[in-house]
């Protein structure tokens, strides 16, 4: 199971932060058809996450998934977590195969974002209901998202793209110690994504990336870590099937239960997948 990838169609709406030279050859269309074939055979189900602050966004992949053959599980959508009834709008929306929310808190001019009362209200009326919270954040929000999630200990949060350590320039602190510290929140899984984009795009293997794995690895441990692709900005990188042939680099001494937990059972337990 692929727990996250996207679709997006600059002609229908406007991504920001596709803005700028070096994203120019991932801006274009990425449709359904393009994901089944980069994956190939080796996907059976995924779960497609936001890219815009956009409620239309939500409602489209919702469609997608509800119109497919099944190959989108799930969806992890954007919700506004500020506005009153978040509540009455998560029950509308998770009735249809809304599995999370997410909001790029990495783009936020705030780095305390993550600790306003109104979001952490809406995290916790997301929580009550059963559905995760996935967090997208660089090192300026780690402290609130570390903040976040002691507050908050009956929701579940998935941290992305195991919080982004800056691989190009070689950071393995702070990072590594805010990774131990999230590890030790019980409600929170982390995402074995996105390495190969922080990484050097032209300039990257599995050996420097390895010990950011098994660091995740080793402090979350396999049920509480799921592999994602983060196509299409892996193409940035590389290919899908590069992603896939990293991750079988990566859990190469893995057993198999590990692997299996990585590559799906802890996917569909965090977002209650079939």
């Amino acid at each position: 199971m692929d727990a996250h990838h996207h679709l997006w169609d600059p002609a229908v709406r406007t991504y920001p932060w596709l803005a700028g030279a070096a994203l120019a050859p991932i801006r274009r269309a990425y449709t359904l058809a393009d994901l089944r074939a980069a994956a190939g055979d080796r996907i059976g189900a995924t779960v497609l996450v936001q890219t815009v602050s956009s409620p239309a966004e939500t409602e489209a992949f919702l469609a997608v998934a509800g119109a497919g053959d099944g190959l989108v599980a799930g969806v992890v959508g954007w919700l506004d977590l500020t506005r009153p009834d978040i509540g009455d709008e998560a029950d509308r929306l998770r009735s249809r195969p809304l599995v999370g929310a997410r909001h790029q808190v990495e783009d936020e001019p705030d780095p305390d974002w993550l600790r306003r009362a109104d979001v952490l209200r809406g995290v916790a009326a997301l929580g009550r209901r059963g559905l995760p919270y996935d967090l997208l954040v660089r090192p300026p929000q780690r402290a609130a998202a570390l903040a976040a999630v002691r507050c908050l200990p009956d929701v579940r949060f998935v941290v992305d793209h195991a919080g982004k350590p800056a691989v190009a320039v070689g950071e393995w602190e702070p990072w590594a110690s805010w990774i131990t510290e999230m590890a030790g929140c019980p409600n929170v899984v982390c995402k074995l994504s996105g390495l190969t984009t922080e990484a050097d795009w032209d300039d990257w293997d599995a050996a420097r990336l390895r010990p950011y794995a098994e660091h995740v690895l080793a402090e979350f441990g396999a049920d509480r870590v799921l592999f994602g692709s983060d196509w299409p900005v892996c193409e940035l990188a590389g290919s899908y099937r590069g992603v896939l042939a990293l991750a079988d680099e990566l859990l190469r001494d893995a057993s198999t239960a590990e692997r299996t937990a990585v590559l799906g059972d802890t996917a569909r337990r965090v977002y209650r997948l079939p």
